[in-house]
């Protein structure tokens, strides 16, 4: 396991060069929390910064402190207002640019529209586009957490760090399932096998994969470049073409590559929103025996009635990150933890500064997790 102990991490935390300012980019004061947790772990004040919404509903921004010549750090938990997130963030970035900051790091945990990051139909690679805006903003460094797919890092011209949430879960999973070791590591599909794996792989637990269920929006049927031309448009290329068609994709039956029969079941995924897919997985995995089941996340966005499905399904807990704050949610959902992550991103924050090398925060980590 490659969790960092926290004693280590506090011995060194408040060790801060001067011309550090900590921004928050939020005008939702439940969006706060975690800027509060990092600023406390770093030693610092929290900049002064006025971010608000005027009446016609535009984001205005006004920076109370001089940032001239300092390692400005903006951070930007998403809201549920996710338009208005982004616009707070640029025009703050913009602002901190336009008052001659040394640098412009945002800290941004869960990177919003990192599902779009495929071309689908005649739609766009949104991500791309939300990359080049904060780099034209003024952006010189981006931390996040957890990427929805590692390549996005390829739509910035700056320096990304990608940091893990992994090592915090698996603590959780050692610390707080005390017979863990007859658990086994799920896969609601085989597209998160990989991190299955890598859970497996660390708690020296078997994995389990399951296959077969719906497809979801991200598969290749939905492209709509695989769609055929229609035979007029055919015959207008040239009369003799015939272009092979694709087979179509046919599911198979709902069927799980594994035992899970009288163990628990640890479904682990990088993004918890729209819960169908958990609780179909939660229902099967039931079906084959698993006495429990807990679900791992590090981006807990729990949209819409979520809560209220967890709490009537067969899962028996869902864990995740306070990367996405999530309060109201587990008022409703008892079954909902949350694992502080502040840790990593303020050692990351205090690495920046100093100039000192990342790769303490990224030990143990192969290119498949």
């Amino acid at each position: 396991m490659f969790c960092v102990p926290s004693a280590e991490f506090g011995a060194i935390m408040n060790i801060t060069k001067g011309g550090l300012v900590l921004f928050s980019a939020n005008s939702n004061s439940s969006c706060m929390e975690l800027s509060r947790r990092i600023a406390e772990r770093l030693g610092v004040e929290m900049g002064k910064v006025q971010v608000y919404q005027e009446p016609n509903r535009e984001t205005r921004v006004q920076i109370q402190e001089s940032v001239r010549g300092k390692d400005v750090f903006i951070i930007q938990t998403v809201s549920k207002d996710v338009n208005t997130t982004i616009m707070e963030l640029l025009i703050m970035v913009y602002a901190c640019k336009t008052s001659c900051a040394k640098s412009i790091i945002g800290v941004i945990p869960y990177f919003p529209y990192s599902k779009q990051c495929k071309m689908r139909k005649r739609g766009s690679i949104v991500s791309k586009l939300l990359a080049s805006m904060m780099c034209k903003a003024g952006l010189t460094h981006l931390i996040t957490m957890d990427l929805h797919q590692k390549e996005i890092q390829g739509f910035f011209n700056i320096p990304v760090d990608n940091l893990r949430a992994s090592p915090f879960l698996l603590q959780y999973i050692q610390e707080e399932i005390p017979d863990y070791r007859n658990a086994v590591i799920v896969a609601k599909s085989p597209a998160s096998a990989k991190r299955a794996q890598s859970f497996a792989e660390r708690l020296r637990l078997g994995i389990a994969v399951i296959h077969g269920e719906a497809q979801d929006a991200e598969s290749d049927m939905v492209d709509g470049r695989h769609s055929p031309p229609t035979a007029k448009n055919v015959a207008a290329i040239h009369p003799s073409l015939e272009i092979p068609m694709l087979i179509p994709k046919e599911k198979p039956p709902i069927t799980v590559v594994g035992d899970v029969g009288g163990r628990i079941a640890i479904i682990v995924d990088d993004i918890i929103d729209d819960v169908d897919s958990f609780l179909a997985a939660a229902e099967t995995l039931k079906e084959r025996g698993a006495y429990k089941i807990f679900v791992m996340a590090t981006h807990g966005l729990l949209s819409s009635d979520a809560p209220r499905l967890i709490e009537e399904s067969a899962i028996d807990e869902v864990v995740v990150t306070n990367t996405i704050p999530h309060e109201i949610q587990k008022l409703q959902c008892p079954k909902i933890k949350t694992v502080d992550i502040s840790m990593i991103l303020s050692e990351a924050i205090r690495r920046i500064h100093n100039g000192e090398s990342m790769s303490y925060l990224f030990r143990n980590i192969g290119l498949d997790d």
